[in-house]
């Protein structure tokens, strides 16, 4: 179940951390560019008709005055800083889910103001005070939707989630390519995408297209309050002979820890999706920040936003004068020990790396191949293996279609009585291979209601193929399976041949008839 979330919202975040770092006034047309497209524009140029995405001569076109600024993601983190510092004055655990949003868990807030409305209009005037920026709040259940509702500066009432994302256009999904096609196809509007059955939005559009059916459904997967890792899963250093007191040497330390945390993580098949970074000042201050991502954080992915948040701590770092009290604008003195902790840690399954090579690109490429081969052939043309529960080899598998939960069809943890011993055949057959086992006078072997072997085994026969003499055997080791349901029953009987040839099979006797199900290497 999604958790109650309260979402902060800096409207045009990309022009106001322009303005509180160039200190141009941001009242004028402004525009950020990304990739040469409008990013983010100040409410006057949108009034000249400049909008999100268009080039930058289209841009200059419709608003000659426009004060054009590439966008600068360092700039936004540092720039936004501040504002998580003010919201973590009066709520805890704040999240940043990207520059200009953040995330609190909204039950602490509403339970201690009286409400959430009155959390969310302490946190506003709260923002514009301490910081002279202008927020919105956003109530819902989960992350998504809160981000959503906080744009429209929405309460959305508790389990109301599902209908108020219904109404929304798909566009919300923030997934151009996606969106592009679904309009195509008619789905409008979230509801739309929501209604569209999940086997067939994964056969379609892959694992990123499940995952916005899933969050334009209400179902968000990223809960606030991710659970505590054990401690060896943390990577910290120290500083104390240099301290980090300027933005270079700290993003040199941030990519040299980032790498051992990436690489610790998938030393243990592990991916981080939330990252907490804490500081320690040579003043004796400690910083916490904690950073959110929606897909898997690469080595690269962690160095960008550790760097990011030190450039904020740093840049927003003062130095009071003697006697006078720290304020909590930044920290007072160098950073003397740095520490990553990955909050929010979800199994690599499928992804290890001895298959796939190294994490990253090439495992993204092999994500990609397997999504693209359920969009032609169906989500069961790839499955992948889980252990499973079960007395016979076959039944100890369960394949499932990539990318869905690796659920076992029977839970594993059962003793499982009467199945067969370790250790386990090495080819399991689909379909059985038809054989006969004879005794030393050529008489096939039979096995009564008691497990009484008619006689010892002397021979084996595979299919057509000539008699092999048994070198060994033992069994047999019985199968007597939902006895009340007669349409359903099973009973046999099952052995371990070892050849005359070097071959080991195991053989099942059912209803009179043998058959080789696996072979042993």
């Amino acid at each position: 179940m999604s958790v109650r979330t309260l979402a902060i919202w800096c409207p045009d975040w990309p022009v106001i951390a322009f303005e509180l770092t160039e200190g141009v006034p941001a009242t004028g047309p402004v525009a950020v560019l990304r990739n040469n497209r409008v990013l983010a524009c100040s409410p006057a140029a949108r009034a000249e008709g400049v909008r999100r995405g268009l080039r930058k001569r289209e841009v200059q076109g419709r608003c000659p005055q426009v004060v054009v600024v590439e966008h600068d993601p360092g700039r936004d983190a540092r720039a936004f800083e501040p504002v998580v510092a003010a919201v973590s004055e009066l709520v805890p655990s704040v999240e940043v889910v990207r520059s200009g949003v953040c995330a609190v868990a909204a039950r602490g807030p509403a339970r201690y103001y009286g409400g959430e409305e009155p959390a969310a209009e302490r946190l506003v005037e709260h923002i514009a005070q301490a910081c002279g920026v202008e927020a919105q709040i956003g109530i819902a259940d989960g992350v998504f939707a809160a981000v959503l509702a906080a744009r429209a500066g929405r309460l959305v009432e508790p389990g109301g989630t599902a209908a108020y994302l219904s109404g929304l256009d798909v566009a919300a999904t923030g997934r151009p390519a996606l969106v592009e096609l679904l309009r195509r196809l008619g789905v409008r509007t979230l509801g739309d995408f929501a209604a569209l059955p999940a086997a067939d939005v994964l056969a379609r559009f892959g694992f990123d297209g499940a995952l916005a059916h899933r969050l334009a459904a209400g179902l968000d997967d990223h809960p606030l309050r991710p659970e505590r890792l054990p401690p060896d899963l943390d990577v910290a250093d120290d500083f104390t002979d240099e301290p980090l007191d300027r933005v270079d040497s700290a993003a040199f330390a941030a990519r040299a820890l980032a790498e051992r945390l990436h690489a610790t993580l998938a030393g243990h098949g592990l991916a981080c999706t939330r990252l907490g970074i804490e500081a320690r000042t040579e003043a004796g201050e400690e910083l916490h920040r904690v950073w959110r991502h929606d897909g898997l954080l690469t080595a690269a992915a962690i160095a960008d936003r550790v760097r990011w948040q030190l450039d904020g701590w740093l840049t927003n770092r003062h130095r009071p004068a003697p006697g006078a009290p720290a304020t909590s604008g930044g920290p007072t003195a160098g950073i003397t020990r740095l520490r990553l902790i990955p909050d929010g840690i979800v199994p690599a399954g499928g992804l290890q790396l001895g298959l796939w090579g190294d994490a990253g690109e090439n495992r993204d490429r092999a994500d990609r191949a397997m999504t693209r081969v359920q969009g032609l052939l169906g989500p069961d043309a790839v499955r992948v293996g889980v252990p499973s529960g079960g007395r016979d080899p076959g039944e100890r598998v369960t394949l499932v279609p990539w990318g869905d939960e690796p659920v076992p069809e029977r839970p594993a943890e059962p003793p499982w009585p009467g199945r067969i011993p370790a250790p386990a055949p090495a080819t399991v057959f689909p379909d059985p291979l038809p054989a006969a086992v004879y005794d030393d006078g050529g008489v096939a072997v039979a096995v009564s209601g008691r497990l009484a072997v008619s006689a010892p085994p002397a021979q084996l026969r595979i299919g057509a193929d000539p008699p092999v003499a048994v070198a060994g055997w033992a069994g047999p080791w019985p199968i007597d399976e939902r006895w009340w349901a007669p349409a359903e029953a099973q009973r046999a009987a099952r052995f371990q041949f070892v050849l005359a040839d070097g071959r080991a099979v195991l053989a099942v006797l059912a209803r009179g008839n043998w058959s080789v199900t696996a072979v042993y290497d």
